[in-house]
C-alpha cells in the first residue's frame, strides 16, 4: 500500500511544471472561498450586530402572543422587578424593561399617528443606539420624568424642535383616554427611516402613568454584544423565566425575521459565484488528469500486459488527484486563513463607512469570520467535486486493450 503511494507521489512530478500550475490554481481557489466566506459571514455578523443594537435587541421577554397581537393589555405585570431580577442572576446590565402604546401626536400645525415606547433611561443606553444619536437637544433625563424624544423624520414632517410641546392623545391599558401635553428635549437621528418617522420615546413611569399601566410593560429587551452566544443565552434566560409560564423569550430573528430572510437570499445569491470559482478549478484537475491519463496509456498497456488490473491503476490515478488536491487544499486554506486572522485582528474597513458608522453609533469594521464552517465548507466542497472529476480520466483505463494501449504513440 506504502508503494502505491510512493508511486503516485512520483507520477505527478512527472510534469512539475503542470503540476505546480495545477496546485496554484487549488490552492488560489481555496484561498479564495475561505477569505470570502470568512468575509460574508463576518459581514452577516456586522449586519445582525446592527440590527440587534439599534432597538430590537438580541432577546425579548413578551407576554405569550403579543408579538403577533400587540394589544396593549397583553402586558407583564411588575416589569421592572423582573427586569431588575434579570439583571442580576444573568450579571448583563444590558437588559432594559419597555412598555408600549399607539397614540396620535400633535403639534400646532399638524398630527401625525405614531408608535410611543417607554423606557429605562439608566439602561436603555445599554441596549439601543438610540441614546448615543440625540442630533438636537437632549436624551431622557430620569425615569418620571414627563418628556419626549423623537426622530429627526417625524420632527421635521411636525415642524418641531428641541424645547416644544406636542399633544399625546391615546388609549390606556384600562380603556381610558391617554392624553397629555409633554415637552421634546431631544430630536435623534438613528439611520432608519422608520424609527426616525414613527418611534417616540419617553421614561417608563411617565408612560405608565399617562396610559394607566401601573407596574405593566410588554418586553423586556436584553442585548449581547457576541450574537454567536445567541443559543445558550436563549437557553439561560428562557430557564430563569421558567417559573412564569405566560412568558416567552424571542430572539432577533423570531423579531426581525425581514433580517434574517435578507441573509438567507444573500447567501443563497453568493454561492452562484462560489460555485462559478469550484467549477473552474473542478475543469482544471479535469484537464489535468486527462491530459496525463493519455500521456500515459502506453505505460497503462505495459502494466495491464505484466498483470495489473484496471482497477489497480485505476486506484493509482485516484491516489495522484487525492494527493495533488490535498497538498493544494492545504495551502490554499491556511492562505486563507491566515488572512482572516489578519482582518480578524486588525479589521476590514471602506471609504465612508467610518464617519456613517459614528454618525449612527455603531460599529464600521468588518472583521471576518473565522468558525470550522468558514474555514471548511470551500475547500471541502473543492475536495469532493475534484475528486469527482478526477474519476472521469481514471474511468477510461478500463476500456483500455494492453496490445493496443503498448502501441499507442
Amino acid at each position: 500500500m506504502a508503494g502505491n503511494w510512493l508511486l503516485a507521489w512520483r507520477n505527478i512530478w512527472r510534469q512539475p511544471r503542470r503540476t505546480v500550475l495545477t496546485m496554484l490554481a487549488i490552492a488560489f481557489g481555496a484561498a479564495l472561498l475561505v477569505f470570502s466566506i470568512g468575509l460574508q459571514l463576518g459581514q452577516y455578523d456586522l449586519m445582525i450586530q446592527n440590527a440587534v443594537r439599534l432597538y430590537q435587541g438580541l432577546f425579548q421577554v413578551q407576554q405569550q402572543g403579543y408579538h403577533d397581537d400587540a394589544k396593549i393589555r397583553t402586558s407583564i405585570p411588575g416589569i421592572e422587578l423582573l427586569a431588575r431580577k434579570l439583571r442580576q442572576q444573568s450579571g448583563l446590565d444590558s437588559i432594559a424593561a419597555r412598555a408600549n402604546g399607539f397614540a396620535l401626536i400633535s403639534s400646532a400645525k399638524r398630527t401625525y399617528g405614531s408608535l410611543v415606547v417607554g423606557v429605562q433611561p439608566e439602561y436603555e443606553k445599554y441596549v439601543s443606539t438610540l441614546p448615543g444619536v440625540i442630533k438636537q437637544g437632549r436624551y431622557l433625563s430620569s425615569d418620571n420624568a414627563h418628556e419626549l424624544v423623537i426622530g429627526e423624520s417625524l420632527a421635521r414632517n411636525m415642524k418641531i424642535k428641541p424645547g416644544d410641546e406636542i399633544t399625546l392623545m391615546g388609549s390606556g391599558r384600562d380603556g381610558s383616554i391617554a392624553a397629555s401635553i409633554i415637552p421634546v428635549v431631544g430630536i435623534y437621528a438613528s439611520g432608519s427611516r422608520e424609527l426616525d418617522r414613527q418611534l417616540v420615546q419617553m421614561p417608563l413611569a411617565a408612560f405608565q402613568d399617562i396610559f394607566s399601566m401601573q407596574d405593566h410593560g410588554h418586553a423586556i429587551v436584553i442585548y449581547h454584544e457576541d450574537v454567536k452566544q445567541q443559543s445558550q443565552l436563549h437557553a439561560v434566560f428562557k430557564d430563569l423565566i421558567a417559573d412564569q409560564q405566560q412568558l416567552v423569550v424571542l430572539s432577533w430573528d423570531e423579531i426581525q425575521p425581514g433580517v434574517k430572510q435578507m441573509i438567507e437570499l444573500d447567501y443563497s445569491s453568493g454561492w452562484l459565484m462560489y460555485i462559478v470559482l469550484v467549477a473552474v478549478i473542478v475543469f482544471s484537475i479535469l484537464n489535468t488528469f486527462l491530459m496525463s491519463v493519455l500521456e500515459r496509456t502506453r505505460e497503462f498497456g505495459i502494466m495491464l500486459a505484466l498483470g495489473y488490473t484496471p482497477y489497480n491503476i485505476g486506484r493509482l490515478v485516484m491516489q495522484e488527484a487525492f494527493i495533488l488536491t490535498s497538498i493544494a487544499l492545504i495551502a490554499g486554506t491556511l492562505i486563507g486563513l491566515g488572512v482572516n486572522y489578519y482582518f480578524y485582528i486588525y479589521g476590514l474597513t471602506f471609504s465612508g463607512m467610518d464617519e456613517i458608522a459614528r454618525m449612527y453609533n455603531m460599529p464600521a469594521v468588518i472583521r471576518p469570520q473565522i468558525s470550522p464552517d468558514s474555514v471548511l465548507i470551500g475547500p471541502g466542497i473543492i475536495f469532493l467535486f475534484t475528486l469527482l472529476a478526477a474519476l472521469y480520466p481514471a474511468s477510461r483505463i478500463r476500456k483500455l486493450e494492453p496490445v493496443e494501449a503498448m502501441n499507442h504513440i
